[in-house]
């Protein structure tokens, strides 16, 4: 059986509603798509502050949530490898075959187009407030933001208390004279 398959990546820190749609998307153009977890070796960072593993449960639950199937994606965690030219040779050697790749990022569209994939941009939904960006300053902040994520992605971070993990890295060291 040839599978139309495509693969989508992004760090998803945290997973928001904007994934969703957006992978969502993607499957009105394939029939089976590889989330590739970006970045999967960074964790507890202001900028990266969940592992790849609760990165990895945020995904399968917040599909699983919105009747996106099982049977029909693959999350593989991806680490970056600090040569581009090789990044997307990287990518396919972790994956299984795919046919399509979608992503806003002018590098790895660049990167993949040069390897002669084809490549497609899928569209952002309501990017002022759905991104990781905004939706940990929300939490760093005391802000409202568990209506920007999946119900299952709130519940996890509250199970490993990700915001007081959040809180904690984004913190400066004190410098005392």
């Amino acid at each position: 059986m040839n599978k139309n398959r495509g693969i989508i990546i992004g760090r998803m820190q945290p997973v928001h509603n904007g994934h969703i749609q957006v992978i969502k998307k993607t499957f009105e153009e394939v029939d089976e798509l590889i989330i590739g977890i970006g970045s999967a070796q960074l964790s507890h960072t202001e900028t990266d502050p969940f592992t790849a593993g609760e990165r990895i449960i945020m995904l399968t639950k917040a599909l699983a949530e919105n009747d996106i199937h099982s049977d029909s994606y693959y999350i593989i965690p991806i680490v970056d490898l600090l040569m581009n030219s090789v990044w997307a040779s990287h990518v396919k050697m972790l994956t299984p075959p795919f046919k399509k790749v979608f992503s806003g990022n002018p590098l790895v569209q660049r990167l993949f187009t040069e390897e002669n994939y084809l490549v497609s941009i899928p569209p952002l939904f309501d990017r002022n407030q759905l991104s990781g960006t905004e939706i940990r300053r929300r939490m760093i902040m005391n802000e409202k933001w568990e209506h920007l994520v999946p119900k299952s992605t709130a519940k996890i971070i509250n199970e490993i208390n990700g915001i007081g993990r959040l809180k904690q890295v984004a913190k400066k060291e004190l410098i005392i004279k």
